[in-house]
C-alpha cells in the first residue's frame, strides 16, 4: 500500500492548481479557489494515513497537464476498462 501511495502521490498536486476555468468559476462565485482547499485536504489525508500506519510521501513534485488534456498513453487503457460496461450493456441504468 505504501508503494502505491508513493507512486501516485505526485498526481495529487494538480488538484489544487487553478487553470483558466477554475479562475472563471472563482470570479463568478461558483467554486472556491482550488489552492484554498489544499490545507484542509492535506490535514484529512494525513490523519487517515496515520491511522492506516502509512507515511505521507515526502515528494513535492506535481505532475501537470491533466487539466489541459495532456495524458500519458496509460489513460487509453484505463478508459477502455471504465467504458466496458456501458459499451457491453448500452442503456443500462444503475
Amino acid at each position: 500500500m505504501q508503494a502505491a501511495l508513493d507512486d501516485l502521490w505526485d498526481y495529487t498536486g494538480e488538484l489544487f492548481m487553478a487553470d483558466a476555468s477554475d479562475a472563471a468559476m472563482v470570479a463568478a462565485g461558483i467554486a472556491p479557489d482550488p489552492a484554498s482547499l489544499q490545507a484542509v485536504w492535506l490535514a484529512e489525508v494525513r490523519a487517515v494515513l496515520e491511522e492506516a500506519t502509512l507515511t505521507l510521501p515526502a515528494s513535492t513534485y506535481s505532475h501537470k497537464g491533466g487539466k489541459r488534456g495532456a495524458h500519458s498513453e496509460h489513460l487509453g487503457f484505463i478508459l477502455a476498462d471504465m467504458q466496458f460496461l456501458q459499451r457491453a450493456y448500452p442503456g443500462a441504468v444503475w
